[in-house]
């Protein structure tokens, strides 16, 4: 597939590039996408959730009641679950929800989602750019040049930018990562990917 290479006012600047088949053409593998997802989703969630336990809990070891005949449930002393104020059975304890996926098959997903991409005709490639300074205005402007204001914005740099990152941080619908930090869950949850082109060869280089 070849697109054409736009500047940021979003006119064609008269260059073509071939996006790489085999990571834009291939026939994309839903079952290793979902796996990369899962695990990317696992890997946000902090895993500190934590309730005391019985043996946790302050309170007096003596025995409140008998242990027969009583006419409820038996138990032992004030920390028991089973009253208000007691310790939790079976409670959330500190953990980590991570878990390992290959490599080969992080690679695929994220081919396959690029490839996805490209089938929708969700990629813009642009020649390189860098902002003078941090303007939220400027990036703004860039969205409305190249049709993409109102849309999920994945914007791929080649390196990190501090001025272009500073001026998308506070967009809502636009996210700026550079080229080796591509991964699955971010090029789907897009609606249009922006590239740059070094950017391109660095994701060739990464997946291809």
């Amino acid at each position: 597939m070849e697109l054409n290479v736009l500047n940021i006012k979003g006119q064609e600047t008269g260059r073509k590039v071939t996006l790489n088949e085999a990571v834009f053409g291939i026939e994309p593998n839903d079952h290793v996408i979902y796996l990369d997802v899962k695990q990317y989703m696992a890997n946000q969630r902090q895993g500190t959730a934590k309730a005391k336990e019985r043996s946790e809990h302050k309170g007096s070891t003596r025995k409140l009641g008998r242990q027969k005949g009583g006419g409820g449930a038996r138990h032992g002393d004030i920390n028991s679950p089973l009253l208000r104020g007691g310790g939790r059975v079976f409670g959330p304890k500190p953990r980590d929800y991570g878990f390992k996926l290959n490599l080969k098959v992080k690679k695929l997903a994220r081919r396959s989602a690029l490839s996805y991409k490209a089938q929708e005709n969700a990629i813009i490639v642009v020649e390189d750019f860098q902002f003078e300074a941090p303007k939220t205005k400027q990036f703004i402007e860039l969205q409305k040049n190249l049709k993409v204001d109102g849309k999920k914005l994945l914007l791929v740099l080649p390196e990190a930018s501090k001025n272009v990152y500073l001026s998308a941080r506070n967009l809502q619908k636009a996210e700026c990562i550079i080229a080796q930090n591509v991964n699955t869950y971010k090029v789907l949850n897009a609606d249009v990917m922006v590239i740059t082109e070094n950017s391109l060869k660095a994701i060739d280089s990464v997946l291809g």
